[in-house]
């Protein structure tokens, strides 16, 4: 039989294998890529995905050494903390950013198996609470320290945009080009489900409030009821869809074919095995950062702003780029775009009221020059992304403008370029209400739509 080309990213471990010679679609494990074989046709490739979703899940040593390998990532830190070991700077803050990685993996796979044992309304109320655990608890924690020392009232909003910011600018286009990778070249865009449109807007709602923020100069308890309401709004609105079966990949569906009991038994532990190593891992986390960015003469804002992100945001990249490769693309990208309207909501809205718990006081968290530029900026950005999401889907030059306008504007972090990317930001957004002005009414009717599929 001639060579042929791999289906794998389609059909995911049992995969087909499409002769170059023939016309026949048969099982088997799949050869290395052959570019030069003929491509087949799109027809094929959708019935072989039928077939093969239709056979029952066989757990790989890949997934089971993926549940392995987080745990292991957070035993070093957890032992130590115990312990009471204390290090260098630079091992403490791998240290422990490793157990905030290990944990959040752990905490996103459990509460994707958890939709299965619980209501659909308690499963968005409560998991999507504990799911973005990782990614507040330094930001949480920044702001109970500037409660108690003015030296940290930079740090929860610079990390709060940094999270923001390589979320859009750097989480979304990597899902885009993955899925454009993974699926032979052919697909120049990646397509969201119309019940994303709930996503959509609620993004636009916040991103609308959020220029607020640089105009007043802080980020006050009203702020924070305002957010805070739109983001229970988002899960009240979410939890009236349709019970869906949640569709499990690698690790998740290894867990889900545990016994009833096993399984509930096994999703609690790993909630609260990596909740116990977050709340271990966030204050040295951040308190070794700030060390090493002293050490290194690295500005505090910028390590605050973007390295301790990038260990609570790479899990959920990961989990994403993984249902990407298998051909979920649009599950890959929502999961992430979900992820965007919980920070812009949630997270803004919990600061000021952990910075007055702290203070034991009814108090607004300033934002100095440098804060209002960034929050301007982010802010900026999200109303870009709304603008990109208003036909559902994100297509690979929108993807690479997302990726260059945040790439770039890193290398240049002057005050004068916040401005002209902020303007950048808002004249794309102009453009696409002039000129796609049909898709704004498209995504309000696909909005009432789904919610009318709840009832």
């Amino acid at each position: 039989m001639g060579r042929g080309i791999s289906l794998s990213p389609f059909l995911g471990e049992k995969t087909a294998f499409w002769p170059s010679n023939s016309t026949i679609l048969r099982g088997g494990w799949h050869s290395p890529v052959d570019l030069g074989a003929r491509i087949p046709p799109q027809s094929a490739i959708k019935r072989a995905r039928r077939e093969m979703e239709r056979r029952p899940y066989c757990p790989r040593p890949l997934d089971i050494a993926w549940i392995g390998g987080a745990v292991l990532a957070t035993v070093p830190w957890v032992w130590a903390r115990l312990s009471g070991w204390h290090g260098s700077p630079p091992l403490e803050a791998l240290l422990s950013g490793l157990c905030i990685v290990g944990a959040a993996f752990l905490i996103s796979w459990a509460a994707e198996v958890a939709q299965i044992d619980v209501s659909q309304s308690l499963a968005i109320a409560l998991i999507a609470l504990i799911a973005v655990l990782p990614e507040y608890a330094v930001d949480i924690y920044f702001a109970w320290a500037a409660g108690k020392d003015p030296k940290y009232i930079h740090y929860p909003v610079a990390n709060m945009t940094g999270a923001n910011r390589l979320l859009v600018g750097f989480g979304w286009p990597l899902v885009v080009f993955v899925s454009w990778w993974a699926l032979g070249r052919r697909e120049r865009e990646v397509r969201l489900g119309k019940k994303r449109a709930i996503e959509a807007v609620f993004l636009g709602l916040a991103t609308l409030y959020s220029f607020l923020l640089p105009i007043k100069g802080r980020i006050a308890l009203f702020d924070s009821l305002i957010l805070i309401l739109l983001f229970c709004f988002y899960a009240r609105t979410l939890a009236r869809l349709p019970v869906e079966e949640p569709d499990l990949v690698g690790p998740p569906a290894v867990v889900a074919l545990l016994g009833a009991g096993l399984r509930r038994m096994a999703v609690g532990a790993m909630f609260l095995y990596s909740g116990f190593s977050i709340l271990l891992s966030a204050e040295p986390f951040a308190e070794a950062l700030l060390k090493v960015a002293e050490g290194l003469g690295i500005e505090r804002f910028i390590m605050v702003q973007w390295i301790a992100p990038l260990a609570s945001e790479s899990p959920e990249l990961v989990v994403a780029c993984y249902f990407a490769v298998r051909g979920k693309t649009s599950e890959g990208l929502g999961t992430l775009v979900s992820s965007k309207v919980n920070q812009w909501t949630l997270l803004i809205g919990s600061l000021p009221v952990v910075y007055s718990l702290s203070m034991g006081d009814f108090s607004a968290l300033p934002l100095d020059a440098r804060q209002r530029e960034e929050v301007l900026l982010t802010a900026a950005q999200s109303a870009f992304a709304f603008a990109v999401l208003l036909s559902l889907s994100i297509s690979l030059i929108e993807a690479f403008a997302l990726f260059l306008l945040f790439s770039t504007q890193l290398l240049l972090p002057s005050i004068h370029a916040r401005y002209i990317y902020s303007v950048i930001y808002l004249v794309l957004l102009a453009g696409y209400l002039v000129f796609r002005a049909k898709e704004v009414k498209g995504l309000v009717n696909a909005f009432r739509e789904t919610v009318g599929e709840g009832g």
